[in-house]
């Protein structure tokens, strides 16, 4: 009897053991599927929030047509549809030269070639985007010489070309005469930009602002007019500073334009000194051009001209040619260049440049492009030299008599002629008018593009435009697919939710 209730006693022992390891087991595996359920809950959470991608909604473009006084240039420009603190990160990415003259000078020919470079525009842009595809056309000097002229004639030019570009299937947006000073700002842009000084990528390969980036002044010399701009302390003042925003970043720059004074008004300006101070029209000595070269002009080529109408010779003679006969001197040459330049007006100012123009003092590197970088071109001093250098080739060349520079040179005969007068002209501007000297001459850069991309008020223009033009959000891409999400989601939280009523429930039986 004592054995038996011994036997049963252990039995029930032995049961009850079982039972609790068993609930052991369960508790400890309900526990570990809860913290599992959590764990992964976390993690796809994470995974969704945090690696998500956001995909470009692709790019857009934007066509600058640059009417310059001797020539029209087409520029194609694109950037990411999602922008860079207001700004689009612009890239060239062609462009097309318009045969024939400026757009003052049109003719039917010209009109002609500004279609076939259209036309490569129409073929360059995805069809899907033409219609979103902005068009600006800005005219430059040689248009605001013929304003000043002929207002009726240059709005008619004006009517005439956006008869046209309406016609095309891009968004045209205007054509229109820019000022002198806007086209010295954007010059500005064009250089700062292309010289990375507004944005660089990082080694995430994201667009940020360089750390302690300093900007560079701009020097552009067209055929009508040539532009200054660079930055200016915060505190200078005056009708020639602008501030400007530019990817969350104000500068105070300083620009002015000189109307008159682009190297082929400049010119006629030079030519008509030499005329008004000659008793002999027939036979006029030029001091800038070769020995051994002479060219006749009719009298239209050098007055009929906004910039010369003023320095007309009386009696004038429009039908008698005018005879200029080189004479290689370039002292008389320099003092000759010299000579259309106002320095007077600023005599006693410290912040002057000519004409009586208020300028800040020059400060850091500057780029000077278009005219100015063919004259240094021509003279093998392009890019960074001293200003001894400078002089001493420019007087060398101005020297050399027309037998001897045709020999040396490949350049067409219709600039060799004049480079000695170019860099004359680039000399006085620089040295006497910017008052640029041998301490900072170094700091002038004479190029023609920077990474392949040429240095035109144009690209400066697109980026400014491109401020108003919209941008798209970029598309969101999850690492996870919405609908898997929400299974994976609804999965571990049941089971998160079931597994955590079991421990409720087994902690409650083991309580009570």
């Amino acid at each position: 009897m004592v054995k038996r209730e011994s036997h049963s006693s252990d039995h029930l022992t032995g049961g009850s053991s079982r039972k609790i390891m068993t609930t052991k087991v369960a508790t400890a595996l309900a526990a570990f599927f809860l913290l599992a359920s959590i764990a992964v809950i976390i993690a796809i959470a994470t995974v969704q929030t945090q690696r998500r991608t956001y995909l470009s909604p692709g790019l857009k473009y934007g066509i600058v047509l640059d009417a310059g006084s001797s020539r029209t240039t087409v520029y194609l420009y694109q950037w990411p549809a999602e922008k860079e603190n207001n700004t689009g990160v612009v890239s060239q990415t062609q462009k097309c030269l318009v045969k024939g003259p400026g757009i003052s000078e049109m003719d039917k020919d010209s009109m002609t070639n500004l279609k076939k470079c259209m036309d490569e525009m129409i073929k360059a842009v995805p069809q899907s985007q033409h219609s979103s595809t902005p068009v600006f056309l800005g005219a430059t000097a040689g248009m605001r010489l013929l304003h000043l002229k002929n207002e009726t004639e240059s709005n008619a030019i004006l009517l005439q070309i956006q008869e046209y570009l309406r016609s095309l299937p891009f968004d045209f947006q205007n054509a229109s005469i820019i000022s002198g000073q806007e086209e010295g700002l954007y010059g500005w842009i064009t250089v700062n930009y292309l010289m990375g000084n507004f944005l660089e990528k990082n080694m995430w390969n994201a667009w940020v602002h360089p750390h302690g980036a300093q900007t560079v002044g701009s020097l552009d010399l067209g055929g009508a007019s040539t532009q200054i701009a660079f930055t200016a302390p915060d505190d200078a003042i005056g009708k020639d500073l602008i501030r400007v925003s530019l990817y969350g970043y104000e500068y105070n720059v300083y620009t002015h334009s000189f109307l008159c004074y682009g190297k082929n008004e400049a010119e006629k300006r030079v030519l008509a000194q030499l005329v008004q101070k000659s008793s002999n029209r027939t036979h006029i000595k030029h001091p800038c051009y070769p020995a051994g070269y002479n060219i006749s002009k009719p009298p239209s080529d050098i007055f009929d001209s906004e910039c010369t109408e003023s320095d007309k010779p009386t009696p004038y003679h429009p039908q008698r040619n005018i005879t200029f006969f080189g004479q290689s001197d370039p002292a008389r040459c320099k003092d000759l260049v010299k000579s259309i330049f106002d320095f007077k007006s600023c005599q006693g100012k410290g912040n002057c440049s000519f004409g009586g123009v208020y300028q800040p003092p020059v400060t850091g590197e500057f780029m000077a492009y278009a005219g100015f970088y063919y004259t240094a071109w021509a003279l093998d001093v392009k890019g960074s030299n001293s200003l001894e250098r400078f002089n001493a080739t420019m007087w060398s060349f101005c020297s050399k008599d027309w037998t001897s520079l045709k020999r040396k040179y490949n350049i067409t005969e219709k600039h060799l002629k004049s480079y000695c007068y170019s860099a004359n002209y680039v000399h006085t501007i620089l040295a006497d008018g910017y008052k640029f000297n041998a301490g900072n001459w170094e700091n002038l850069n004479f190029q023609k593009e920077v990474n392949q991309t040429s240095i035109a008020w144009s690209l400066g223009y697109m980026l400014a435009q491109s401020n108003m033009i919209p941008a798209e959000a970029k598309l969101l891409k999850l690492p996870i697919p919405n609908s898997v999400f929400a299974g994976l989601l609804f999965i571990f939280s049941a089971l998160t939710i079931i597994t955590l009523m079991f421990l409720i429930i087994t902690l409650v039986r083991f309580c009570y």
